[in-house]
């Protein structure tokens, strides 16, 4: 009787010990498929991100390049009109069409 009591409560703790390795195994497997759903999200947002990042990035080299064929065009113009305005003369030496402005001043003055 001894022995049968014996082997009941071995084979009681046998079961326990399966039953707890089982839910060790089972809670395992459990960690391991919310770390890969955990692991698959991550993922997602980051090459979400590096979508928007790479988006912006485009946008502000399209804006960059805008600019720069405004600024282009601006100075295209700038340049044509500046060809176009009259010349000072050369030899006028600051003085308005060559002449001294001064003197007329300078002769009222004398007056």
């Amino acid at each position: 009787q001894e022995r049968r009591e014996r082997e009941r409560k071995l084979s009681k703790e046998m079961a326990e010990k399966a039953t707890r390795e089982l839910e060790k195994m089972q809670l395992q497997e459990k960690a391991k498929v919310k770390y890969k759903e955990w692991l698959k999200k991550k993922r997602a947002e980051e090459s979400e991100k590096k979508k928007k990042e790479k988006e912006k990035e485009k946008e502000r080299e399209a804006e960059l390049q805008e600019k720069k064929e405004r600024s282009e065009k601006i100075f295209k113009e700038w340049l044509h009109n500046a060809r176009n305005k009259a010349r000072p003369v050369l030899n006028g030496y600051g003085y308005p069409h060559g002449k001294s402005a001064g003197l007329y001043f300078y002769r009222h003055m004398q007056c």
